[in-house]
């Protein structure tokens, strides 16, 4: 026995646009024209053109999934990592480390302070107490040593260095050491 479904107008986009989700939450579909059959089993009357403009409108994106591609909700992409932005920002920001106790000193380019400490509490790294930013100069702060250990290297792998930070200026008092154009960098080249 063969039951007709009768076919609802392509005008009415928000019920629609609550199949497509519905479809794509509950099964596997890789492309645009599987998606317009599944849509036509459930009633729905709409062209390719149609349902790539509901696609986008919805956020859908495709993924690897079992071996294919398949459409997803945005619900259902993986977060991107919270680190993402802090990476840029220490790649392009030039910072020097150094250490007073447990408390890190980041020495940066003028008015990128309140920037790196904000990209540092939204990020993945979460060893630190807290964070104080000035101008140029940030402060790192640390309960105990095996924390600020782990936060360290997990910092340095973010800015694609893997041996120890020069702590020269900034561990000597000096918080503008090694940075590029200040007076500390400076008597440094010349040493």
């Amino acid at each position: 026995m063969v039951t007709e479904v009768a076919a609802r107008p392509a005008t009415s986009k928000p019920l629609r646009q609550r199949a497509i989700l519905e479809i794509v939450a509950a099964s596997p579909v890789g492309s645009q024209d599987e998606l317009v059959e599944l849509l036509r089993d459930r009633g729905f009357v709409a062209t390719q053109a149609t349902i790539s403009r509901d696609i986008a409108e919805l956020g859908l994106a495709k993924v690897a999934r079992d071996g294919r591609h398949v459409y997803v909700t945005p619900a259902d992409l993986p977060a991107p990592p919270r680190d993402d932005r802090l990476r840029r920002i220490v790649a392009d920001i030039p910072i020097r480390i150094g250490r007073s106790g447990l408390t890190l000193v980041l020495t940066a380019l003028p008015g990128t302070a309140s920037v790196i400490a904000q990209a540092i509490d939204q990020s993945d790294l979460d060893e630190q107490e807290g964070t104080l930013a000035g101008d140029n100069t940030l402060l790192v702060l640390f309960r105990d040593e095996a924390r600020l250990e782990r936060w360290l290297a997990r910092f340095r792998a973010l800015q694609g260095t893997a041996g120890p930070s020069r702590t020269g200026g900034a561990g000597r008092g000096d918080p503008a050491g090694g940075v590029p154009g200040t007076p500390a960098a400076d008597r440094e080249a010349r040493a």
